[in-house]
C-alpha cells in the first residue's frame, strides 16, 4: 500500500515537473497586430504581424455575446464545465468511430483547438493526445474567459486573417460587438475550413457552409427557424474591406514600442484633413517635391496631426520627414534675438547695422545680396536679415546658444565640421535639426518660453517633470509680437485687419541651395511647422520658405480656423520703446532679488569650445557688478568685451558661481563634453 502511494506521488511529481519544463507556448497569442488609435479611440492605422497576418486581440466584452453563446453551442457545449478535455465527447467519438470504422468526430474542445492553433501538427491520434495534454496545461494556467479570448484571437478565417475581430472588420467592416444572425453563422463556420469557405473567393462554398451552420444552430436551439430562414437570404460580403490608414509615419513609430492598442494624441479628423491638404498642396509642384506638416496643441504639447510626407507613393514617401534631419535655414533666428533680449544686449527698437562685415573668416550676406545700413532689431528679424542675426549670435556666443538649445531638447547636428563645434553659421541654418525639434521651440515661444517635449500618447499628456525655461514670458511675448507683425504673404491680408482671423507669429527659413523650405509659427492655441522639399535633399530652384512653405503653413491655420479648432491663446501687441530706453531697462539688473545665472544653467551639457573661444558667462538680477568663479577660482574679465569668459581646462563637471556686489550668489553645475 505504501509502495503504491509512493508510486502515485512520484507520478504526480513527474507530471508537475514535465508541466513546468514544457509549458504551452502562450506567448504566440501575445503577438497581435499593433493598432494605433486617435485620442478618442478612433482607428488610425494597424500593422500586420509576422508573415503579413492580421491578428487583433479578442476581448469578450467587445464581442457580441450572442455569437459567443452560439459558438460554444456548436463547438463545445460543455465548455464551461470541463477541464480542457471533455470525457463524454471523447467517449462518444470513440464509440462512433468504432462503429463506422473511421474517425467521424475528433472530440476537440475549444481548449484543444486553441492548443492546436498555437502548435499546428498533423491531424492524427498522436497529435490528438498532445492536444489533450496541452489543453490540461492551458486550463491550469488560464481562466475560461482567457482561453476563449485566446481561441477567438488565433482562429483562422481565411487568407491572412486570424481572430474574430480581424474577420469582422475585414468581411463586414465593423467591430464584432453587434453581429447579425447571418454574420454569426458565417464566422462560426469559417474556422472549420477557412480557405475553402472564404466569402471573397469561394462565395458558393461560403453560402453552403453558412446554411449548414444555420441548420446546426436550429438543432442546438440557438436560433429559430424563421430567423435562420432570413439569415440564409442575407448577402455575403463580396470583397475584403480595407482598414483605415491615417498617420502612417507617426503610427508606425508608435507601434514599434507597443503591441496591442496604442492611444495616440492625434485627432483623426484633423489628421485626415491635414493629409488631404498636404497631398493637394504638392500637386502645385512639377519637380517631385513633397512636404511634411506638424500641428501641436500649445498648452499640452500634444501632437494633433503629423503628416510625414505627401503620400507613400511620393518619392521618398516612406520617410518620416518630420523626424528627418534638415538644415533649418533662418527658423532659429527668433531664439537668438530672444536670448539677446534676455541679456539686455538689445531690444526690439535697438538700432543694429546691416552692413558688410567679417567675423574672422566668416562673411555672411543677406539672401537678396543687399544691405540696408542701420535698422531696428524688430525689422532685422521680420525681414530675416543675416548680418544682424550673426552679430547677435556673436554677442551671446554660439556655444551658449547651442547649449541652450541642447537643454531644450534640440540636438544640433554638424556632421560636415571637422571639429564638430558650434559656430556663427548656426544663425543661418548651419546645423541640422528636425521639424519636431522646431515645433518644440515654437510651442515654447507660444507658452511663455517654457519648453516641454512633444507628446504623442494620451498617457503622456499630464506632464511629470517641470518645464525648462528657455527665456522669460516677457521675452516670449516680445518676440511673438515681432513675428506676428512680419510682412504678410502676397495676396493675404494681415490678420490685424480682420476681427476673426487668427494672428500668427511665424518665421520662414530657406537652407543653402534651396534644399529645404520652412515655415513655423504659432497662433490660436496651436503651433504649426511646414516643410517642403525633396526627400533626397536635392535642391529646388528658387524655392524659398516664404514662397514654398509659408502658404502651406497658413492653409493649415485656415483649416483650423474654418473647422472651429481655435483654442485659447492670443498674441499681444507690444509697443516698442526707444532703443536707448530699451537697452537701459534691460541692462539694469533688479536689486531686490539675488542674481540668477542665465548661462550656463545648472544641469546643462556643453561641448568644448576650444582654448581661444570659451564661453561668455551671463547672469541677471541682484546688484550690478558680478564676480565669477569656476571650481572656486575667480575669472578675470576680458579687456576688450568686459565680459567674463570661461575656457574649461577639459571635459568634466564644473561648479560655476556668480556673486553680486552685495555678496549674494547663485550656482550652477555644468558638464563639459569633449568635442567629437
Amino acid at each position: 500500500m505504501r509502495l503504491r502511494l509512493w508510486g502515485v506521488l512520484a507520478a504526480i511529481a513527474l507530471i508537475a515537473v514535465m508541466d513546468l519544463a514544457f509549458p504551452p507556448p502562450l506567448q504566440r497569442a501575445q503577438a497581435v497586430s499593433p493598432l494605433v488609435v486617435d485620442r478618442e479611440g478612433q482607428w488610425l492605422h494597424a500593422f500586420a504581424v509576422d508573415e503579413g497576418r492580421w491578428r487583433f486581440a479578442a476581448d469578450l466584452n467587445a464581442i457580441d455575446p450572442g455569437f459567443v453563446e452560439r459558438l460554444i453551442a456548436i463547438e463545445d457545449k460543455r465548455y464551461w464545465r470541463h477541464w480542457g478535455v471533455d470525457p463524454l465527447a471523447v467517449l462518444r467519438a470513440g464509440l462512433t468511430s468504432a462503429k463506422s470504422g473511421r474517425i467521424v468526430s475528433g472530440a476537440s474542445t475549444i481548449t484543444m483547438q486553441t492548443a492546436r492553433l498555437m502548435e499546428p501538427r498533423p491531424r492524427n491520434l498522436q497529435s490528438k493526445l498532445v492536444e489533450m495534454i496541452r489543453a490540461l496545461q492551458i486550463e491550469r494556467r488560464l481562466s475560461k474567459k482567457q482561453i476563449l479570448e485566446l481561441y477567438l484571437t488565433l482562429a483562422p478565417y481565411g487568407g491572412n486573417i486570424e481572430g474574430v475581430r480581424a474577420a469582422s472588420l475585414t468581411y463586414f467592416d465593423k467591430e464584432p460587438v453587434r453581429l447579425t444572425d447571418a454574420e454569426q453563422a458565417l464566422l462560426i463556420a469559417l474556422p472549420q475550413a477557412p480557405e475553402a469557405r472564404r466569402p471573397d473567393l469561394k462565395a458558393a462554398n461560403a453560402k453552403i457552409a453558412r446554411a449548414a451552420m444555420l441548420d446546426k444552430l436550429i438543432l442546438a436551439g440557438a436560433i429559430t427557424p424563421v430567423r435562420a430562414g432570413e439569415a440564409r437570404d442575407a448577402t455575403l460580403p463580396a470583397a475584403r474591406k480595407t482598414y483605415p490608414r491615417f498617420a502612417y509615419h507617426a503610427a508606425n513609430r508608435l507601434a514599434q514600442s507597443s503591441s496591442g492598442i496604442v492611444r495616440s494624441t492625434l485627432d483623426r479628423l484633423m489628421q485626415s484633413r491635414a493629409e488631404a491638404m498636404v497631398a493637394a498642396y504638392v500637386e502645385r509642384f512639377d519637380d517631385g517635391a513633397t512636404a511634411s506638416l506638424l500641428i501641436i496643441d500649445n498648452e499640452t504639447r500634444a501632437v494633433r496631426a503629423a503628416v510625414g510626407s505627401s503620400g507613400l507613393a511620393a518619392k521618398g514617401g516612406w520617410i518620416d520627414l518630420t523626424a528627418a534631419v534638415r538644415s533649418p535655414g533662418s527658423t532659429l533666428k527668433p531664439f537668438i534675438y530672444a536670448l539677446a533680449f534676455e541679456d539686455g544686449v538689445a531690444g526690439p527698437a535697438s538700432v543694429i547695422d546691416d552692413m558688410p562685415r567679417n567675423f574672422g573668416d566668416y562673411a555672411p550676406e543677406n539672401f537678396d545680396r543687399t544691405f540696408r545700413g542701420e535698422v531696428r532689431v524688430r525689422e532685422a528679424l521680420q525681414h530675416s536679415l543675416n548680418v544682424p542675426a550673426v552679430t547677435m549670435l556673436d554677442r551671446i556666443g554660439a556655444a551658449r546658444f547651442a547649449a541652450v538649445l541642447r537643454a531644450a531638447g534640440v540636438r544640433l547636428r554638424t556632421p560636415h565640421r571637422a571639429d564638430n563645434k558650434p559656430g556663427l553659421a548656426l544663425a543661418l541654418g548651419g546645423a541640422g535639426v528636425t521639424a519636431q525639434e522646431i515645433a518644440t521651440l515654437y510651442a515654447a515661444l507660444a507658452q511663455g518660453g517654457e519648453v516641454r517635449p512633444l507628446v504623442w500618447t494620451v498617457e503622456e499628456e499630464t506632464p511629470i517633470a517641470a518645464p525648462y525655461s528657455l527665456f522669460s514670458e516677457a521675452t516670449a511675448k516680445r518676440v511673438s509680437a515681432i513675428l506676428a507683425d512680419a510682412p504678410s504673404l502676397a495676396g493675404r491680408a494681415p490678420a490685424k485687419l480682420s476681427q476673426s482671423a487668427t494672428r500668427v507669429a511665424f518665421k520662414t527659413g530657406t537652407s543653402y541651395g534651396y534644399r529645404d523650405a520652412w515655415a513655423a509659427g504659432h497662433g490660436g492655441g496651436y503651433t504649426v511647422v511646414a516643410w517642403v522639399g525633396h526627400a533626397d535633399g536635392s535642391p529646388r530652384s528658387r524655392a524659398t520658405g516664404r514662397k514654398a512653405a509659408a502658404p502651406l503653413l497658413f492653409e493649415a491655420f485656415d483649416m483650423l480656423e474654418r473647422n472651429g479648432e481655435r483654442l485659447p491663446g492670443t498674441i499681444e501687441e507690444i509697443d516698442d520703446q526707444p532703443a536707448g530706453q530699451m537697452l537701459a531697462r534691460l541692462g539694469r539688473p533688479r536689486r531686490d532679488r539675488p542674481p540668477e545665472i542665465t548661462f550656463p544653467r545648472s544641469g546643462v551639457e556643453v561641448f568644448e569650445s576650444g582654448a581661444m573661444r570659451g564661453f561668455a558667462l551671463s547672469a541677471r538680477g541682484g546688484a550690478v557688478g558680478y564676480d565669477w568663479y569656476v571650481n572656486g577660482e575667480r575669472l578675470m574679465r576680458e579687456e576688450t568685451s568686459g565680459r567674463a569668459v570661461w575656457r574649461p581646462k577639459g571635459p568634466g563637471f564644473y561648479d560655476v558661481t556668480v556673486v553680486d556686489r552685495e555678496g549674494r550668489m547663485a550656482k550652477s553645475k555644468v558638464r563639459v563634453i569633449a568635442s567629437r
